[in-house]
Parts: structure tokens; C-alpha cells; sequence
């Protein structure tokens, strides 16, 4: 593994230390190293008036295959043009709380499937009409008894069936057809090899033939991990351990972007080998710390990452967990 040179370096400290400047004043930052090189777009997001256009985020990002970026937040569904203008919403109670999001291609459109943990469902939405149509609840038919439901991850395999993970309360993975018809279930929670201690992301590992799931164990002790499980539901191997709290996970090719509540995002090969270590948070105050304010944001450091995206160029979309509601774009340099 690579690092950043001292300059890089000598640039964010220094950036913590020194009064915030007028977002039309912030340069660029270059983060990674390699061939995970990236520039920060400074003001990538904002309202023209300099605020976020959020409001407090703890979701996901998925990109249509127009290129434009759909993210979630407390009040919804926001979509913004590659340039970072808002183009479209889906406020109030149907999209509210979408924990983690994943967008496929289908027949007759494109179509969003998202974990709504607050609202103890998954639920599947045209990208862009935004209309509703499937519906997840806890399955009955499972025959488990649990005191609560909070769905906090969800992916879709090759033929439509659907994987939701209940992260926030039983860590039991559960597996329905594409037309959501419940099929199986399996993970448990806990520590073990094969349990889960906050089951927090997820998505179709496409790095593989067959396809994997992977996994975040978020919370396992000592420290989080991420687990391959084959589409029936059987345990492969532990991919990495000692991420920190890795939240969710995005593929491209033969890398994968994940997001670590801790302030950085980590790109791994296909090997599993870190490639890079992106906007890495040096103050622990600022760490797992969703109420960072916007006028306390430090351009190339993350407070809570949460959820990323790659586009079809090789650029990223990172949300972090936050207070204000912040999304950054991280420019691929060639």
C-alpha cells in the first residue's frame, strides 16, 4: 500500500487549523494514491446559496445509468445532475429514511430498491417517476417471533430475487423472489464466525462468477469485517477484518468502495488488497459524528462516511452521516 505525500498531508492539517474560507474560496483536494488518485469538487451539492440541500443524511447513493445521482436523506429521495444541481425529489413519508439504496435495470425501466430501517421495510420505486410498487414488511411466513424489524441493507441478485438485511435488530438476512415472495432467511447475530454484529451493508459482489454477497459485519469485535455468503445463503469466507465500521459497500470492476462510519473510505482490488484510504478524519471529536455542522466541514476529511457510488467514469459519490446533510464528488485522476 501506498500513502499520500507529506504535502497532502501538511494540507489537511493545516485546513483544521485555519479559519473556514467562503465555499467559492475552497480548493480541491487530491486524496488516495496510485490508481486510486482523486480530486475533490469543492461545493459539489450546495444550494446556490451555500447550504446543503439535504438536510441530515443516513442513507445511500445510486447513479442512474443517465448519469444522474440519486441520494437519501432524512426528508427523501434527492437527484443531482453530475454537476451537482438538484433536478428532482421525492419528499415526504414514503421515501423518508432510506438506510441504503441499490438501482437496477429492468424491462420496463429502472427501478431504486431501498431499506427503510425507521420504517421496518424494503420497498422497490420507479428511479424516475418515483411510484412505489412492491412493498417488503417483516415476513410472517418465516415463522420467526421478533421484537422488532429494522431493515438496514438491500441487493438484488441476477434474477430479481432480493436479499434485506435486518441489520438493526435480529441480523438475520432475509432472501424473497422478484415478485417478493418470501423464500429463506439465515445469519444470526452475534460475534461467531458465521453471526453478524450489525449486518449494516450489503450489495451483489459482481467481482466473482458466480456473483457473492458481501457483506458488512459493522459492529463485530475487535474490529468490523466484511463476509462473502454464496445466493442460497451459505457462509464462504471473511473477505478483510479490521476495517473500523464499515457501512456499505459499491463495486466497479475489480474494486470495491467502503465506507467507514470512522471518517475515511477504504478501495480494495480484487484481491482485497487496500489499495487506498480516502479522506481519513485525524480528530476523533470529528469521528462517528453525526452532528458535525456544515460550517465545520474541512473539504477532503469525512466525519461519518456512510454510503458511496462509483459512476461510469471511475468518479465516487460519498455521503456521510451528518447533521447538516453532506455529499461530496471525488474526481478520478487518470
Amino acid at each position: 500500500m501506498r500513502y499520500c505525500s507529506p504535502l497532502i498531508a501538511f494540507t489537511l492539517v493545516l485546513s483544521m487549523v485555519l479559519p473556514v474560507p467562503a465555499a467559492d474560496d475552497i480548493q480541491p483536494v487530491r486524496m488516495g494514491c496510485g490508481l486510486m488518485t482523486f480530486d475533490t469538487v469543492p461545493g459539489w451539492g450546495l444550494r446556490p446559496d451555500g447550504e446543503s440541500a439535504l438536510g441530515p443524511t443516513h442513507g445511500g447513493v445510486v447513479i442512474d445509468k443517465a448519469g444522474n445521482i440519486y441520494t437519501s436523506a432524512n426528508k427523501g429521495v434527492v437527484v443531482f445532475s453530475p454537476d451537482g444541481k438538484v433536478i428532482q425529489s421525492y419528499l415526504g413519508d414514503k421515501f423518508s429514511n432510506i438506510h441504503d439504496m441499490e438501482i437496477r435495470e429492468e424491462a420496463d425501466g429502472e427501478f431504486i430498491y431501498g431499506a427503510r430501517n425507521a420504517n421496518a421495510e424494503g420497498i422497490k420505486f420507479n428511479a424516475h417517476s418515483g411510484e412505489i410498487v412492491m412493498k417488503l414488511p417483516f415476513p410472517e411466513e418465516s415463522g420467526l417471533k421478533l421484537e422488532k424489524f429494522n431493515p438496514t441493507a438491500i441487493t438484488v441478485a441476477p434474477n430479481g430475487d432480493i436479499f434485506l438485511a435486518d441489520g438493526y435488530a435480529s441480523n438475520h438476512v432475509f432472501k424473497f423472489d422478484k415478485a417478493g415472495k418470501y423464500l429463506m432467511h439465515f445469519g444470526a447475530k452475534g460475534n461467531d464466525l458465521k453471526q453478524f454484529n450489525t449486518a449494516h451493508g450489503m450489495t451483489l459482489d459482481t467481482r466473482y462468477d458466480p456473483p457473492r454477497l458481501l457483506i458488512c459485519d459493522r459492529n463485530h469485535q475487535p474490529k468490523g469485517r466484511l463476509l462473502h455468503y454464496d445466493l442460497e445463503g451459505n457462509f464462504i469466507e471473511v473477505v478483510i477484518t479490521g476495517l473500523g465500521m464499515p457501512t456499505s459497500a459499491a463495486v466497479q470492476g475489480d474494486f470495491v468502495a467502503v465506507p467507514d462510519l470512522h471518517g475515511r473510505l477504504v478501495i480494495l482490488d480484487k484481491s482485497n488488497t487496500i489499495m487506498a484510504v480516502l479522506g481519513h478524519n485525524p480528530d476523533p471529536d470529528k469521528r462517528v459524528n453525526f452532528n458535525v455542522p456544515q460550517a465545520e466541514w474541512i473539504e477532503g476529511v469525512f466525519s461519518g462516511t456512510h454510503g458511496s457510488y462509483w459512476d461510469k467514469d471511475g468518479n465516487l459519490y460519498v455521503q456521510d452521516w451528518n447533521v447538516s446533510g453532506r455529499i461530496m464528488k471525488l474526481v478520478r485522476v487518470k
